[in-house]
């Protein structure tokens, strides 16, 4: 993935995580998916177009299509006020496809952090097919912290380290960064516990 591509996933990826924490209204969540999401659409279809047949190049666009489509269809769902079970079944299609890209990253490119990163991927959209796809609400505020430690972790900060070529990839900051990802699950979990603590109760 582009440097620029991933530094707006990370801003996607913080505005739909305060979104699912009810911080952002989902109709003003949406521009923002519809802005990244075009943005992740147009982008691979160039670099497609001018790969001639280059296997390396069509597969890094291939998985930029997985968010384009992912934002845009979230943005659709909050204009329209659909319901999330179509968005849900196709996270857990990007989920399946993150594992894999992952694996690739450790076996064919030699890049150990975004192997990590892609796996990391892999948990946020099975917890959106959770989510949405099955209808697991008790996962909501959970799903929202990650999301957005996840936005900096895999977005945010790798961009910048890449726009500033300062960006390594070797086995030890891959293990660093499975122990942030450890880190952000823990947080996340306390996080929505005490969340929900601090929730009036309706009756």
């Amino acid at each position: 993935m582009s440097s620029v591509g991933l530094l707006y996933v990370g801003a996607v990826l913080f505005i739909n995580g305060l979104m699912l924490l009810g911080k952002i209204p989902g109709k003003s969540a949406a521009v923002l998916n519809f802005f990244v999401g075009a943005m992740q659409i147009v982008f691979p279809t160039i670099i497609l177009a001018q790969a001639n047949g280059d296997p390396a190049v069509i597969l890094g666009a291939s998985g930029l299509y997985l968010f384009g489509f992912t934002y845009l269809y979230v943005g659709f769902n909050q204009v329209f006020e659909l319901s999330g079970e179509g968005l849900g079944w196709f996270s857990l299609f990007v989920a399946i496809t993150a594992v894999v890209m992952g694996i690739v990253q450790f076996t064919q490119t030699n890049d150990p952090v975004f192997g990590v990163i892609w796996f990391v991927w892999a948990i946020l959209w099975t917890l959106f097919f959770l989510l949405l796809g099955l209808g697991m609400q008790s996962l909501n505020d959970f799903t929202g912290w990650f999301t957005i430690f996840v936005a900096f972790l895999t977005g945010t900060i790798p961009a910048l380290m890449l726009l500033t070529g300062n960006y390594v990839s070797t086995a030890r900051e891959a293990i660093w960064l499975v122990v942030l990802a450890a880190v952000a699950i823990g947080a996340s979990f306390a996080l929505s516990t005490k969340y929900r603590a601090s929730q009036p109760i309706t009756v």
